[in-house]
């Protein structure tokens, strides 16, 4: 129990970290809704301008509705720069970490979890709403798609760590890892589904696509909200993120563990 307490601690310490910056908060809600604005009518005009049929089974109504549910996402999921941890490693501070009671990579998977529950309604819902007043958004009347949206979410968040949790320990072997994190950001703002759809990449860069986990950042929550993907394929959309969640802290536990045994820490 003192152990699930400790979790719960860092989960709260991440919902009021971010909650402490309403002014920041306010900010980026309207940035995100500016940016909506531009995304949806940038998308229904590729949309409008394919002519006969539909690019990727989109209507123009689809994909305005898609544009926005992004905006709402992109904060909750993060798939912007991150490098905490990273400077924790340049600057030492990491062996506080370690030396802590508790597991590095769950610990900050709490922390990043409360931060993630924190911007859900600040950051995610003006989007929404503007989006639903001005346009009008194609979403479903039941509600389990929102259910499952939920579970959908949540683990796009966990998958969305996970990935930057690996980044950032790179900073074990090359300390500057900026160049590396912008690398990571521009492939993965492309292949979740920020730009455009996945459906409307070309044949080759679909099966890339689907060949790493960043579609189940952005592109699978929004097609399981949207209903979309529903039933047994919503089923299969949610196991795709599991596994997805399950190989990729796999892999920041296996790049931990290497590097926990070139930590050299001076003085100490």
């Amino acid at each position: 129990m003192d152990v699930v307490r400790a979790y719960l601690a860092f989960l709260r310490a991440g919902f009021h970290r971010y909650a402490t910056y309403r002014l920041a908060t306010v900010a980026g809600a309207f940035t995100n809704s500016v940016f909506g604005l531009a995304r949806a009518a940038i998308l229904a005009s590729a949309v409008a301008g394919a002519g006969v049929g539909s690019p990727g089974g989109y209507t123009a109504h689809q994909v305005i509705t898609y544009a926005w549910l992004g905006q709402a996402l992109i904060t909750p999921v993060n798939v912007f720069q991150w490098n905490e941890l990273a400077l924790r490693v340049r600057t030492g501070d990491i062996a506080i970490d370690l030396a802590r009671p508790v597991d590095l990579q769950l610990s900050w998977l709490a922390t990043d979890l409360g931060r993630a529950g924190y911007s859900l309604l600040p950051r995610s819902l003006p989007p929404v709403l503007i989006g639903a007043l001005l346009f009008g958004l194609a979403l479903p009347a039941h509600p389990l798609p929102y259910l499952l949206g939920a579970l959908s979410v949540l683990l796009a968040v966990v998958i969305s760590f996970a990935c930057r949790f690996a980044v950032n320990l790179t900073a074990f072997w090359l300390v500057e890892i900026r160049g590396v994190i912008g690398s990571y950001v521009a492939i993965s703002s492309l292949l979740c589904g920020l730009v455009v759809p996945v459906s409307w990449f070309p044949g080759w860069l679909d099966t890339l696509a689907t060949a790493t986990p960043f579609p189940s950042l952005l592109q699978a929550p929004i097609d399981v909200i949207t209903g979309r993907v529903s039933g047994t394929a919503a089923l299969g959309t949610l196991a795709v993120q599991a596994f997805w969640a399950v190989a990729t802290l796999g892999v920041g536990r296996a790049v931990l563990h290497r590097a926990t045994r070139k930590l050299v820490v001076q003085g100490g």
